[in-house]
């Protein structure tokens, strides 16, 4: 089904890119990034980052269980290019993804939104390189790499802290066993 808010050609950007026919609101919703429904797993066994020369996937990493492939069942919105300085947004909502409008586009326009491709404290230089960015936006920052770290850095235990712990566990060993009272650690998303 052709969208009614933009066609896909040729892009300056990468390959083929979405266009706009028409003037788009600020927070439209142009359309719905569909695709087959796989597993972190499955997307790392399919598309094997170490053996390209070129990084080219319609992956969308939904949360930490699904990720959409848009190379199965996809639909236009798999050519939305991205953007350093993007006029398109992606949302999330019930495990769904949409694209949205953040400003007015013009016809003609190119849309696009940040991938923001995860940033983690292990991202190299040479990972910023494979996922280049050729937005050409004056505020490119080069890569579709998150500008900001997306997994966060493990906590190093202070030495005080490790100090503490051995003491209590010497003297949970020589003291009898106590009820522990308090609350239970919630799990669940996020933890």
């Amino acid at each position: 089904m052709k969208s009614k808010y933009f066609a896909i050609r040729n892009s300056g950007v990468h390959g083929k890119g979405a266009f706009a026919l028409k003037t788009i609101r600020k927070g439209t919703r142009l359309v719905e990034y569909v695709g087959e429904s796989i597993s972190p797993a499955e997307s790392d066994r399919r598309y094997d980052d170490t053996k390209v020369k070129n990084h080219h996937t319609f992956l969308f990493s939904v949360d930490k269980q699904k990720v959409i492939d848009a190379t199965y069942g996809g639909n236009e919105s798999r050519f939305i290019n991205h953007s350093c300085d993007p006029n398109c947004d992606a949302v999330i909502e019930k495990r769904r993804v949409y694209i949205e409008s953040n400003r007015t586009i013009r016809p003609g326009e190119e849309l696009a939104y940040d991938y923001n491709y995860e940033r983690t404290p292990k991202t190299t230089k040479a990972d910023e390189r494979m996922y280049r960015c050729l937005c050409g936006s004056p505020k490119c920052r080069g890569t579709i790499v998150s500008a900001k770290l997306t997994v966060p850095r493990k906590k190093a235990k202070s030495a005080k802290k490790a100090k503490s712990k051995a003491k209590t566990k010497s003297k949970k060993k020589s003291a009898t066993k106590k009820k522990q009272t308090g609350s239970r650690k919630k799990t669940g998303r996020g933890r």
